[in-house]
């Protein structure tokens, strides 16, 4: 059965799986499907409740919130996404190879990876932010390096249990060369449990993006990132509540839909419960 066939049997997957669908259509073409531009003020409508004519309300500059959550979409998922390619293709990498190598290089590189991991995700991305400068790329590239030894401890926890096993041995009887046992053998076997961290990781990714954005240290205005988005609205909550709440609800939803996605694959990449 596909992985597909079995996600939809899948309650969780299946609601994770459509809410996530229904973001990255969201990401790709909110620009398009956005009912105003979001940058238009209008002073006559500022801090309208939802209505008909603005479908979550306007903020402080009588912008429609449901266009700049749509657009707001791209520089928040997409950005997400891509921090979270680069910590999982970086710690991977590094945990595939320091559980194929083993022995003394195993236990330098993991030891690296501890010195790492003890230092808090947000904190570590503080402080690569504040080496390489305030903007959304570099963002992104501190995420990344951020999640990434946590990646690496999955990939190599999987791959010591996978290099001990007949086919491998195999490969290394044929003469097969290390990278070519990897790539061909391990890679492939270890993937699994990999994209499903991975998919997990993208929640923590998302609200760790707005969490830097909402310090200022993220996107830059006037970009319509929900994380910046709640940092502005925050002086005039008493005013509105919607500016905060629509970038806020957007987040969570999102947040929701990786996690049950994640939980829902875990479920069916798992050959214990194929059957």
């Amino acid at each position: 059965m596909s992985v597909l066939k079995r996600l939809a049997r899948n309650p969780q997957g299946l609601l994770g799986f459509v809410l996530t669908g229904c973001v990255l259509i969201l990401a790709v073409f909110g620009p398009t499907l956005a009912p105003a531009d979001p940058e238009t003020m209008n002073f006559a409508n500022r801090f309208e409740a939802p209505s008909g004519a603005f479908p979550l309300g306007t903020d402080w500059f009588g912008r429609d919130l449901a266009s700049r959550i749509m657009v707001g979409a791209r520089s928040t998922v997409l950005l997400a996404l891509l921090a979270t390619v680069i910590a999982t293709a970086v710690g991977s990498l590094v945990g595939i190879v320091s559980g194929y190598l083993g022995g003394w290089l195993d236990e330098i590189i993991m030891r690296m990876v501890d010195a790492v991991m003890a230092i808090p995700g947000l904190l570590f991305a503080l402080l690569i932010i504040s080496a390489l400068g305030s903007s959304a790329i570099n963002a992104v590239i501190a995420i990344g390096v951020a999640f990434a030894p946590g990646m690496a401890r999955i990939a190599r926890s999987v791959t010591l249990q996978v290099r001990a096993l007949d086919y491998v041995s195999a490969a290394r009887s044929r003469g097969e060369g290390p990278g070519w046992i990897v790539l061909a053998e391990i890679l492939p076997n270890v993937a699994a449990p990999i994209i499903v961290e991975a998919t997990i990781r993208v929640a923590f990714a998302i609200m760790t993006l707005a969490t830097l954005s909402f310090l200022g240290l993220g996107a830059q205005p006037p970009s319509p990132e929900w994380g910046l988005m709640i940092s502005e609205g925050r002086e005039h909550m008493f005013r509105s509540p919607w500016p905060i709440i629509a970038p806020g609800a957007a987040i969570a939803l999102v947040a929701i839909g990786f996690n049950l996605l994640g939980d829902g694959l875990r479920d069916v990449l798992n050959p214990k419960t194929e059957h």
